[in-house]
């Protein structure tokens, strides 16, 4: 309901600049295009998951309301090549945050950035962070059901949660008494929402200049894809069994199964070369 009570009154407001009192399946398809364009995102069927819900109240109301049928706009998953962020990337899209204005809402996207740059956390996971997830004295955040349903334990370095610490303190002393008990919370004093987070972040990214000549834009979720191709960019060049560490990586990562980390080989160039010396390495050792 909170991201239909964020969608929704934009929905209303490109119906009456077309002068259009009346809700039409024509009229929420054109508004998804006009927001999104052409391609079909996570973020379109939610918005037509909205209006579908405005519209079943508005029949009974007004009959000539058409209600858009499930599954009106598919998605289908497909694979993308990550964009990889550098570490002048992911400073130059921090520092674009001071310009979002007010301190706190800065300080927000901030310090999410800088915690999804480090810890590899789905953004969702992030988003979905209270207070009381975070062992202040031991460093670790609790992850509460997550994909799959999973929860787990991920472990901090002493930088990051010093980070986190600053930015509890702001938000306590601007906000004293928050609507939700979120960690990340929005201007309305409520948890932040990802069809608000994600704009802004296209919005820092563009104005940072990050990604500009890339063949697709650079996304929040791949910070969490840099996050685990470095860690093992990193396991190669040191020597480090990596095969023996992917369980590691899998369970600090959240994935069902290790299988799911080892994508991440394919996700970069340089690290599938280093994959593929590694055992073309491990084979020349094992032949007499």
């Amino acid at each position: 309901m909170a991201e239909a009570a964020w969608l929704l009154p934009d929905f209303v407001a490109f119906l009456e600049d077309r002068g259009q009192s009346t809700v039409t399946i024509a009229a929420a398809l054109a508004w998804v295009k006009s927001r999104e364009g052409e391609v079909v995102t996570t973020v379109s069927p939610r918005r037509v998951t909205a209006v579908r819900g405005f519209t079943r109240h508005l029949s009974g109301i007004d009959p000539d309301t058409e209600v858009p049928p499930l599954g009106l706009l598919p998605y289908r998953q497909r694979w993308r090549q990550p964009f990889l962020y550098s570490d002048a990337d992911i400073a130059a899209v921090m520092a674009a945050a001071e310009t979002l204005g007010p301190p706190p809402r800065s300080a927000t996207y901030r310090t999410l950035i800088g915690l999804l740059a480090v810890a590899g956390l789905r953004v969702g996971e992030a988003i979905n962070l209270d207070r009381d997830d975070i062992d202040w004295s031991e460093g670790v955040l609790r992850i509460r059901e997550s994909k799959f349903g999973k929860s787990r334990l991920v472990p901090l370095q002493p930088t990051t949660i010093n980070a986190l610490r600053e930015f509890d303190a702001l938000r306590d002393e601007v906000v004293p008494q928050p609507k939700d008990p979120a960690f990340f919370i929005s201007r309305t004093a409520r948890r932040l929402l990802y069809a608000v987070a994600s704009p802004t972040f296209r919005q820092l990214v563009d104005a940072a200049r990050v990604g500009i000549d890339a063949p697709h834009p650079p996304r929040l979720h791949d910070l969490r894809h840099t996050f685990a191709i470095r860690t093992l960019l990193t396991w190669y060049r040191t020597g480090t069994n990596v095969q023996a560490k992917i369980p590691s990586l899998s369970t600090y990562l959240g994935h069902r199964e290790p299988a799911s980390t080892y994508w991440y080989l394919s996700a970069a160039p340089e690290l599938l070369a280093l994959a593929a010396a590694r055992r073309e390495g491990i084979g020349k050792a094992a032949r007499p």
